[in-house]
């Protein structure tokens, strides 16, 4: 089993998740994150006032599947959340040792 962590700007969300969706992807975790990495923030102007925006808001996916569904997931968050421009994001891949699902106590790809 492997994780996917996806960091990607926000408004690719719905296009990402539709296209998991298309290939059988049924879970995973959004959360709202900031950072930065060769886009290194931007300055923006306020009230008159010029400041330094250094952390830029995205949205990170975490997603656990089969081995088998891996390469499929990672062209799918490819081919939908790429613009071509910088901050398009990071895809994270890693190895999963275990899973149990609480409620029916389930594990490994039975629990995904």
């Amino acid at each position: 089993m492997k994780k996917i962590e996806a960091i990607i700007k926000p408004f690719k969300l719905d296009d990402v998740r539709e296209a998991l969706s298309d290939i059988g992807i049924t879970g995973m975790t959004v959360t709202e994150v900031r950072g930065f990495g060769r886009q290194k923030g931007h300055t923006e102007l306020y009230r008159g006032a010029e400041y330094a925006v250094d952390f830029l808001p995205k949205v990170k996916l975490e997603i656990v599947i089969a081995d088998d569904v891996l390469q499929q997931c990672i062209d799918a968050i490819v081919e939908t959340a790429q613009t071509g421009k910088i901050g398009d994001g990071k895809i994270f891949v890693y190895d999963v040792a275990h899973v149990i699902r609480i409620r029916t106590g389930e594990e490994n790809e039975e629990a995904i």
